[in-house]
């Protein structure tokens, strides 16, 4: 990974090399888009944007992001992390270790101390919910992975090459199409990405999983928004990625093979898309995963630690920021290859993958961040922000930190969730 110039240290502090992941993570992004002429990000709005979350005001005021049962829990060997910010995550994970339905955060607390960190794990999963033992590092992991490319391309097909003529300095992705298949942060941050470049970046939800309306807002910018599932309404999807120049996927593989949307089966049905892929866990077979979870698995949340006693986490969503713009570097690549020479191609990361690019470059001494994902930090900087109102709703976001020769200086504003027509423009 480059490194920022000397005097211009991206103000994330932490153990790990998270300021320098971030500022290179950024810059791939817009090298992809201008590879003729990349452009430094400025270090300060590259530490905004990946900690946008903590910027983002609704009508004035901070939202609070993370629910009671997204922590780390003590058990009777150890620790582990849990993530329940959607309700479904946070019912499984009550009923998972025989709790109410209304059990708050004390009595939760009392009954996984009682259990040893591999049965926490295994209830909590089998009932649907989220949760992982808080590991060491394991550096012989970490090396396996760091032997493939941390965004992996490949070709699928050989369909003829697709021209187009409508991209400007100002806007190189203009006259692409973008289906967006993702949640949460990762998936988000590639996509708004590709439509802050100029591609028209169509995002659709299934109807009974609603987003919260503080995550939408952070990372929703210039996409349009629509409610539909893919099992009721397989016609329009085909219909519309017949049309798309580029597909992101960031749903687990296996219940993407169940629906028929496998990068292999994509390609054979429409061997002209780009097709990226995003997972918590490198393999078909993987779980699922956020990246807080993530961190507490891979050893992050240990290094980090406050106290060696306790464990800590990085002073921002880093993995998924990182995995978000390395995966819109990728697609932007793969899809100026198909203009040169045709091809349908899968472009796809992993948080993993990028947790183990970050424990393999050097660290630093200084102290971790508190335990409290949540928790305010002692970095400080000048964040460039710009308000919208977002049906009828005043949003203060933090402004783009991507930037190439003619890039513009602020996003397009969310729109309302759910409140577009799943049609392309």
């Amino acid at each position: 990974m480059r490194q920022p110039a000397a005097g211009h240290t991206v103000p994330l502090p932490s153990r790990l090399a998270v300021g320098e992941l971030a500022w290179s993570s950024v810059l791939a992004a817009g090298a992809a888009l201008s590879p003729d002429a990349p452009t430094a990000p400025d270090p300060a709005q590259v530490a905004a944007a990946y900690r946008s979350d903590r910027h983002l005001l609704i009508d004035g005021e901070a939202p609070d992001v993370w629910s009671p049962l997204s922590r780390f829990w003590r058990v009777s060997d150890g620790w582990v992390r849990t993530h329940g910010n959607y309700p479904h995550h946070a019912a499984a994970l009550r009923s998972g270790i025989g709790a109410p339905e209304d059990a708050a955060a004390v009595d939760i607390g009392e009954r996984l101390s009682r259990m040893t960190a591999e049965a926490a794990t295994r209830m909590i999963t089998s009932a649907g919910g989220l949760c992982v033992p808080v590991r060491r590092e394991h550096p012989h992991d970490d090396a396996a992975l760091r032997r493939h490319p941390i965004v992996e391309t490949h070709r699928l097909t050989h369909s003829p090459a697709r021209r187009r003529s409508a991209a400007t300095t100002h806007a190189p992705l203009a006259g692409l199409r973008v289906l967006d298949l993702t949640r949460v942060i990762a998936g988000p941050v590639a996509t708004r990405t590709l439509a802050f470049a100029g591609a028209d970046v169509l995002r659709i939800d299934p109807l009974r999983l609603p987003e919260p309306a503080w995550q939408h807002l952070d990372v929703g910018h210039g996409k349009r928004s629509a409610l539909r599932d893919v099992d009721a309404d397989r016609p329009l999807f085909e219909s519309l990625l017949a049309d798309a120049d580029a597909v992101v996927l960031g749903y687990r593989p296996s219940g993407l093979a169940r629906l028929g949307l496998s990068p292999e089966a994509l390609a054979e049905r429409h061997p002209h898309l780009v097709i990226g892929q995003l997972s918590a866990w490198p393999g078909d077979g993987s779980p699922r995963g956020f990246d807080s979870l993530v961190q507490a698995d891979s050893g992050i949340s240990w290094i980090e630690s406050p106290d060696g006693a306790t464990p800590g986490a990085l002073p921002a969503q880093a993995l998924d920021h990182s995995a978000g713009y390395l995966l819109a570097a990728g697609i932007a690549t793969a899809l100026r290859r198909r203009g040169e020479t045709g091809g349908g191609w899968l472009v796809r990361t992993s948080l993993r993958r990028v947790a183990a690019e970050l424990l393999g470059m050097p660290r630093d001494a200084a102290p971790a961040y508190a335990a409290d994902p949540g928790s305010s930090t002692h970095a400080t900087y000048t964040a460039r922000t710009q308000e919208f109102d977002v049906g009828g709703r005043r949003v203060t976001t933090v402004a783009p930190a991507v930037r190439w020769p003619g890039s513009p200086e602020a996003f397009s504003p969310p729109r309302p969730w759910g409140g577009d027509a799943a049609e392309w423009w």
